[in-house]
């Protein structure tokens, strides 16, 4: 959910309910990396209360704008983490079998 300003859009704050600071910390690193944010922050409103609020402060651009794109950036460095981590794990089990190891996947 957005709470914005109708008047100013290139601030506003989002409540993300079932987030936590695993995505707020990302997000908020993201989006402090796009030269179109001035200001970006996080807080959680009580430990019990699974939600998260973001403040966002553009330079100008649309808030809502920026914090998508972050999004965006997110899952793309969030997939390639995950690609490279597979390739990786799969490159370690090909290593071990040329080797003459037997590596049992269910371990």
């Amino acid at each position: 959910m957005e709470h914005g300003s109708l008047s100013d859009p290139s601030q506003s704050t989002f409540s993300l309910i079932d987030e936590d600071h695993t995505y707020a910390n990302a997000i908020r690193f993201t989006l402090n990396q796009d030269p179109r944010t001035k200001f970006c922050g996080y807080s959680i409103p009580h430990p019990s209360d699974n939600r998260v609020n973001i403040r966002v402060q553009t330079t100008g651009a649309a808030a809502k704008e920026v914090f998508k794109d972050a999004s965006q950036d997110l899952m793309v460095v969030c997939q390639h983490v995950r690609s490279t981590f597979d390739k990786a794990v799969v490159d370690f089990r090909m290593s071990k079998s040329v080797n003459g190891m037997d590596i049992d996947s269910n371990n």
